[in-house]
């Protein structure tokens, strides 16, 4: 189905949300149509946030907005949708527009299965009517399929389309790219240098597959590498958990700045409880690149200055190399919180890897090894 005919269909002039790989048509279209506009098109923090932002618009304009996400984002709606959307309380109608990772029967990473699975049971259990569009769904059936949703709509409900993987296109290119030099792989290979043996909690996305395949490379062991695969922004919390508990252990946290975004809460609460052993990096490119490079908001957040206001006693920007191996070594022998923002271009080799380790194996690995530290 073309994108354009799906948005015609809807009939909705504000759009916010979490970009996803699986929407990546919807995104597109509209990055070509809109860009950021606050009056047309916010990409958000988080997927509550992006619903409580069309809840406000709707108060303000009394029109139906359009949210759209990943499946996993699903869990960060449940809160505004049973507490503040639901008819029960306001009676705020919303459109939610679905990416479904993980679709029962349809291959896809481990952090996807079960989430893939309970797709449409959450959706149903928070009362969303809902309609799965795929491959060969057609115009007709989507646009017939409004015609009830807007009955329901009107009464202060939300709907939601669950979106199959390919069900969506668009044929016009958009290109995402910064002015930033250092390439992601290189500054995590630096990353891996200068830590050598300490355990390294990575974020989820290529970040991780990235590191995975560095330490392949070099023929290291992935015992020392927790890779957060699914769960997105929240790597620096397991990273405090960790830290909190091995004080005499230097642990690196690979972030990255849609990651850090998404929850940014975690950052007042690594600098609340000030791990001495911490070393938090945040690679930076402005992007959510992994579903595509979307833009985030990130590339205009002092994000030094916020870690610096929420506690963390060490906090640095990097735009090259040798700046980076110069903070790395020095974090390495600091003994106090540290964050390093490392600013970061946009893109990944074509022929990135996934890890061949599953993830059970990857805690089990990652704990043994935890427990010789």
């Amino acid at each position: 189905m073309k994108v354009e005919k799906l948005v015609e269909i809807i009939g909705a002039d504000f759009y916010t949300g979490v970009p996803d790989s699986q929407l990546k048509a919807l995104c597109n279209y509209l990055m070509h149509t809109y860009g950021i506009d606050p009056h047309h098109h916010v990409i958000a923090a988080n997927e509550g946030n992006c619903t409580a932002l069309a809840a406000g618009y709707h108060l303000a304009t009394g029109k139906v907005p359009v949210v759209y996400m990943q499946n996993s984002g699903e869990g960060n709606i449940i809160n505004p949708v049973a507490s503040l959307l639901n008819d029960k309380v306001y009676a705020i109608p919303m459109v939610f527009i679905i990416g479904w990772r993980g679709e029962p029967g349809v291959h896809d990473e481990p952090q996807h299965i079960y989430q893939g699975e309970v797709t449409v049971k959450l959706l149903d259990d928070m009362g969303i009517e809902n309609f799965a569009i795929g491959k060969d769904t057609t115009d007709e059936e989507v646009a017939s399929k409004m015609k009830e949703f807007e009955k329901v709509l009107a009464s202060g409900k939300d709907v939601a389309f669950v979106i199959r993987k390919g069900a969506l296109s668009f044929d016009e290119k958009v290109v995402y790219k910064n002015d930033n030099t250092m390439v992601r792989e290189e500054i995590i290979k630096h990353i891996v240098a200068v830590s050598d043996e300490d355990p390294i909690i990575s974020t989820t996305g290529k970040a991780s597959r990235e590191l995975f395949e560095t330490r392949v490379a070099k023929g290291q062991e992935h015992k020392y590498d927790f890779l957060t695969v699914g769960s997105m922004g929240h790597s620096s919390s397991i990273a405090l958990g960790v830290a909190i508990n091995k004080p005499n252990q230097k642990i690196w946290c690979v972030d990255g700045d849609g990651a850090v975004l998404m929850h940014m809460g975690a950052m007042a609460l690594i600098g609340s409880n000030q791990p001495r052993n911490l070393v938090h990096i945040v690679i930076n490119n402005g992007a959510h690149e992994t579903v595509g490079g979307m833009p985030t908001v990130m590339g205009d957040i002092d994000l030094v200055g916020v870690a610096k206001a929420c506690g963390y006693p060490y906090a640095v920007r990097v735009n090259d190399f040798e700046d980076l191996d110069r903070e790395l070594q020095l974090a390495k022998g600091l003994n106090e919180l540290c964050l390093i923002e490392v600013m970061c271009s946009i893109g990944a080799r074509d022929d990135l890897g996934r890890p061949t380790t599953t993830a059970l194996e990857n805690k089990e690995n990652f704990m043994e090894y935890l427990k010789t530290l």
